[in-house]
């Protein structure tokens, strides 16, 4: 299949096809005219020396520096030069994908007065597996993601690195090796590929992607807990939710009905009245977390699909607008707002746990769900491995977007510091894996235990854990349990198999 652009239908979901599934690209007739109409614009306007920000003149603390008829062209390979100023790394292949596919969908708006060449590299280089090799850090979010994308610039130009069928090359190789030659630039063409928040919505399109899996995974694990304890299940009746109004606890709620529905082991008597919190807040908790996944998702869908370049260049009106459309506030902020929703969605998770396994509070089952105890130790330190993930993830939790550093001597004096934001995010939605990894396998291991007959969706789900993971009859290095457990959980094995016996959730 292939996914064609056109500035203004890149969702989250065909993002990911091209970065993870390595879907292939093109681009509408329409877009390419808008972007060739562009060009003739600024040509013109370079012809006639206009003054034109980054264009005809320095960038930053150099934009009132004119540069000659001469220099216009050389500029934007020096421009590129000084911004590949990035360290560490390298940044994941999927999200620098993610970021070409973005950038190639901004130039499809035709307001970017990059030439054509740079498009058509960028659509090959995708579907032709050259992926640059970037520094993990350097980016502030200011002028966007500079530094990143000023790698991805170099190896369109066939210098710096890039992968290729799995292998770190000199770009200059990667591209030979595809047919593709290095591409040189002309006025405003660096910019046109450096400019904007690509890399960091990229990753926080990835991210979020994950977490939406992530939430009805969650679900999963909280029915799995929940019939292992034997809880009273009235604080998941529908009308309770309706009542309040707020839809994603309502969506919660309703999944975790499901899952349990026809449950024989929530039919048993011995119920508490009340529950603990972690055991009857889950839908309050969790479905604040979706609408603050689905607030972050329309932002960030928008920036898709935005142009986010300084300046724009406007074909119909003949205009040059400069501004400030690069900045990563839009996203980022949302992000931090996701980052700490999934780390509270962990520590829920943890605390059911501290339920499987602590006797004081389990209803019965043995301690760290060893039938053995004394001699075994159970699932007693898989809890402390839940717990060293809890305290990473509040640690990244600390919102960066309000963490501005001036840069380029004051004139940018307020920066987004997006990727920071996105980078730390993807680090919860990690960590969030693990830990409800942990739970799902002592919930598989307490349902073994308590016996009888779960509900529908939970015996689906504890039957896929059981054809990885064994029953712990005796302790064993529990490591690769845990890492089996994750890759179920990221992999979509689990999830179909529930979603085939109930039905998909919501």
């Amino acid at each position: 299949m292939t996914l064609e652009l056109d500035g203004s239908n890149l969702s989250t979901d065909g993002l990911e096809s091209v970065a993870r599934g390595r879907e292939q690209v093109s681009v509408s007739d329409a877009s390419w005219e808008r972007i060739r109409a562009c060009r003739v614009m600024i040509q013109r306007k370079i012809d006639d020396h206009e003054v034109m920000y980054g264009v005809t003149t320095g960038i930053g603390e150099f934009s009132e520096v004119v540069l000659t008829s001469e220099q216009v062209r050389e500029f934007q390979r020096f421009l590129v030069y000084s911004h590949a100023a990035g360290i560490g790394g390298p940044m994941p292949e999927e999200v620098v994908r993610g970021a070409m596919a973005g950038r190639i969908n901004v130039h499809c708006h035709g307001n970017s007065a990059g030439r054509e060449e740079l498009t058509r590299q960028l659509v090959e280089m995708l579907n032709r597996g050259v992926t640059p090799v970037v520094a993990a850090k350097g980016s502030v979010g200011a002028c966007g993601d500079l530094s990143p994308m000023a790698q991805v610039a170099l190896a369109m130009m066939g210098e710096g690195e890039a992968w290729h069928d799995g292998n770190r090359l000199p770009a200059a190789d990667a591209l030979e090796a595809v047919g593709l030659s290095p591409i040189e630039l002309q006025a405003r063409d660096g910019l046109a590929i450096i400019n904007g928040s690509n890399m960091l919505t990229a990753m926080a399109a990835l991210t979020l992607c994950d977490a939406a899996r992530w939430l009805r995974l969650h679900d999963i694990a909280t029915a799995m807990t929940l019939e292992a304890l034997n809880v009273n299940m009235m604080p998941y009746d529908a009308r309770l939710h309706e009542l309040r109004g707020f839809i994603g606890s309502q969506k919660v709620a309703a999944n975790i009905r499901r899952l349990t529905e026809g449950s024989r082991i929530l039919a048993q008597e011995g119920k508490k009245v009340q529950d603990a919190y972690a055991l009857r807040s889950t839908p309050q908790v969790i479905g604040a977390l979706r609408d603050a996944i689905e607030f972050a998702h329309s932002q960030v869908e928008i920036e898709l699909n935005g142009v986010g370049d300084n300046p724009v260049f406007l074909v119909d009106e003949q205009r040059v607008i400069t501004g400030a459309n690069f900045q990563g506030t839009p996203v980022s902020l949302p992000m931090e707002m996701v980052g700490i929703g999934l780390s509270m969605g962990a520590v829920l998770s943890e605390r059911r746990l501290n339920r499987l396994t602590n006797p004081a509070l389990s209803g019965g089952l043995p301690p760290f769900l060893t039938e053995h105890a004394g001699m075994h130790s159970g699932m007693m330190v898989s809890q402390y491995t839940a717990c060293a993930l809890i305290a990473e993830t509040r640690i990244l939790a600390n919102p960066a977007a309000n963490q501005s550093i001036p840069a380029a001597a004051d004139q940018e004096d307020f920066v987004s510091m997006g990727l920071t934001t996105t980078q730390k995010t993807r680090q919860i939605m990690e960590n969030c894996f693990g830990v409800l990894a942990i739970e799902m396998i002592a919930g598989a291991q307490a349902l073994d235990i308590r016996g009888g007959k779960p509900g529908a969706g939970v015996a689906a789900a504890h039957g896929v854990i059981r054809e990885h993971i064994e029953h712990l009859d005796e302790d064993r290095p529990l490591y690769p349990d845990n890492d089996t457990m994750v890759e179920l959980l990221k992999s979509g094995d689990l999830l179909p198999a529930v979603e085939d016996a109930i039905g998909v959730l919501d």
